[in-house]
């Protein structure tokens, strides 16, 4: 796998679409039945996410996930549990509060791809010299998992996180099909969905639009 000079992984291995699982949001379908339809739909990477309930439910349902993940081909990242990622071998995403990324690549290793949230260019710029592959950044829009309509930070934000690390910027919240070309047209490698997809009535045809509007707005090689 290729390497930029300071260990971390090229925009290649990162993807575009990443679809976040939810079992908070909707109860109606599993997480690896969520990363099925995501990934039918033109997801590139899968992230677990599951803040509530017990830590072996919690790995359960990440192996699963992992066997689907496996099958297609599709990255696997876990977010905040550092030690289902250790468990299963996969990605890790890690918040603000959740373990120190420094320590984390220690754990993981220079192959494992370890992303970071960032709300701010400043903890975007620190997250990457302190070894994150890629920065998500957010709440760019408002959305259904982020109440707090004061905190969203706009394209503008967006464009000065990009601006201040050159690895790769994921845009999250909010996201929708028609603005996915607002978010790439402020420097986002890609974004993240969550509850557009996941309270779907079909996420596939959810992820199929928004990934059709990444493909309109960044070609094929």
């Amino acid at each position: 796998m290729e390497l930029h000079q300071n260990g971390t992984q090229t925009e290649t291995s990162i993807g575009r679409l990443h679809v976040i699982t939810d079992f908070y949001l909707q109860q109606r379908i599993s997480h690896a039945e969520l990363a099925i339809q995501a990934i039918e739909g033109g997801a590139d990477v899968i992230q677990f996410r599951q803040k509530r309930g017990g830590i072996r439910n919690k790995l359960i349902a990440a192996r699963k996930l992992k066997i689907v993940c496996e099958e297609a081909g599709v990255p696997l990242i876990i977010n905040d549990h550092l030690n289902i990622a250790q468990a299963l071998g996969a990605g890790a995403h890690l918040g603000q509060d959740d373990f120190p990324l420094p320590e984390a690549r220690e754990i993981l290793g220079s192959e494992v791809v370890i992303g970071a949230t960032a709300t701010t260019a400043e903890q975007a710029r620190q997250a990457y010299e302190e070894g994150a592959d890629y920065i998500g950044f957010g709440p760019v829009f408002t959305t259904q998992s982020k109440f707090n309509r004061s905190s969203t930070k706009g394209v503008d934000g967006l464009a000065a996180a990009c601006d201040a690390v050159p690895i790769p910027v994921i845009a999250i919240a909010g996201i929708t099909s028609d603005r996915v070309q607002p978010a790439l047209d402020a420097g986002a490698h890609g974004v993240a969905v969550l509850s557009a997809v996941a309270t779907a009535e079909s996420p596939k045809r959810a992820t199929a639009r928004i990934r059709a509007a990444l493909d309109d707005a960044v070609p094929s090689s």
